[in-house]
């Protein structure tokens, strides 16, 4: 690499004799230290425009001492308001001659091969997909020779990977190449352009804090006085978010993934799912990610056909589930908020009911009562099994219950939907009554 000062290539002077109406733009050469044998060499540099994309410079050094060159590319422009992201469906070897801008903010993802070169750690580069796998190919071989005689175990396993990197030039199965650069200055071809591409997929984000601080907008200060981005709704819909919590069986350290997600014909809804490495405990919980609705919701399913057991449920934690055949009713809070099939639901009523009773186990279950409850269990089956005729009533004062209509946008014939006004016991059960949302400041 040469080393330039940064105001001879931003500088105004460099390419003064370059009009933007000139079709030939002449590159720029200055004499630069050679960072190999450390005498002078030459730096071209060229001010180039990509079609459908934008300016860049082009930077080229040649050393007529060592033999020793490399080029390198940088944005002529500014960082852009957001980050972009480039998907790109590898299907044949066409698609290997694509152009390339990677910037060195970038990230480039290989998924089949769980793959990955991290930010500011190559240059950037004008190439083609097969030059980047190249590339990579050749970063991973630099070190081998040492490895070979250091590691050779890790030396074989990193040369199995090579060449799996080097055999997705062939294209035998098609793959996925991910270029995410938060500065918006990369690029991926479209050979068909002005038209859409359907092997290649751009989308853009907003920029985090984190992203904002490597690229050098904001101070490490400026980090702590502003709004983390998870909190913006926008991001929230398109990533998982994870925070520390303690698991509720062995109170071991674990960590609890949270992810916003639409339910079509209904509403969003927050799913929670934790997972105890320690102890290997796993659960899931649903959570209404809107307000309380002004109206409770009763819906009343008539099960005809064992096909009625996939059907999608969201039962809040605020829902009782009735099933009037059965005389059998649950109260809400005994079963936490759920998006499952309506045979997981039940499911999770029988192992509540009969499987993990404590008061029918061991010598404190007695005799009538585990006869009765196991009578129980076996008819559950029988529902699940499509071979009784009962209805699942699913009744919820909040309104953020759901039972997914088969027939959607039509109305289900097997489905009733009553809406119906809160008592006063519903509202102070849910704490409605004395929650004072307007005017609440004229008080103090």
């Amino acid at each position: 690499m040469s080393v330039i000062s940064e105001e001879n290539v931003r500088g105004e002077n460099l390419f003064k004799d370059i009009s933007a109406d000139d079709e030939d733009w002449l590159p720029t050469e200055m004499e630069s230290m050679c960072m190999n044998c450390h005498l002078n060499g030459t730096t071209r540099l060229l001010l180039t425009k990509i079609p459908f994309f934008k300016e860049i410079i082009v930077s080229s050094f040649s050393c007529d001492n060592c033999s020793w060159s490399n080029t390198e590319i940088q944005s002529a422009g500014r960082i852009q308001d957001q980050g972009v992201c480039y998907t790109l469906k590898v299907r044949t070897k066409q698609d290997l001659n694509r152009e390339v801008v990677k910037a060195d903010s970038a990230t480039t993802r290989i998924p089949e091969l769980d793959f990955e070169i991290p930010p500011f750690t190559q240059k950037g580069a004008l190439s083609t997909i097969e030059g980047l796998l190249d590339r990579a190919a050749a970063g991973l071989e630099q070190e081998q020779p040492i490895r070979r005689e250091t590691d050779p175990e890790v030396a074989e396993k990193i040369d199995r990977f090579i060449r799996k990197l080097r055999e997705l030039k062939e294209v035998e199965d098609e793959f996925t190449l991910v270029i995410e650069d938060p500065s918006g200055n990369s690029f991926v071809e479209n050979p068909m352009a002005p038209q859409k591409d359907e092997a290649l997929t751009v989308s853009h984000f907003k920029r985090t804090a984190q992203h904002d601080m490597q690229l050098g907008l904001r101070a490490d200060d400026d980090f702590e006085d502003e709004e983390p981005a998870g909190n913006d709704i926008d991001a929230m819909r398109d990533e998982v978010l994870a925070f520390n919590t303690n698991c509720p069986e062995c109170n071991a350290p674990a960590s609890t993934n949270m992810k916003l997600i639409q339910i079509p014909h209904f509403k969003e809804v927050i799913i929670m799912a934790t997972n105890c490495d320690s102890c290997g405990h796993r659960t899931n919980e649903v959570k209404s990610g809107g307000a309380t609705e002004q109206m409770g919701t009763k819906i009343t399913l008539h099960i005809t056909d064992i096909s009625d057991m996939t059907r999608d449920v969201l039962k809040s934690e605020t829902c009782n589930i009735a099933i009037p055949e059965l005389e059998f009713e649950l109260g809400m809070g005994a079963v936490s908020g759920k998006f499952t099939t309506l045979e997981g639901l039940l499911m999770d009523i029988k192992d509540l009911v009969v499987s993990k009773n404590p008061f029918i186990c061991g010598d404190s279950g007695m005799t009538d009562r585990v006869e009765k409850l196991n009578a129980f269990g076996d008819k559950l089956d029988k529902v699940m099994a499509g071979e009784m005729d009962v209805h699942i009533v699913l009744d919820d004062p909040t309104g953020n219950s759901y039972m997914q209509n088969v027939y959607a946008p039509d109305p289900d014939p097997e489905i009733t939907t009553e809406k119906y006004t809160r008592t006063f016991e519903q509202n102070e059960d849910l704490g409605l009554n004395d929650m004072k949302t307007e005017g609440y400041q004229e008080d103090k």
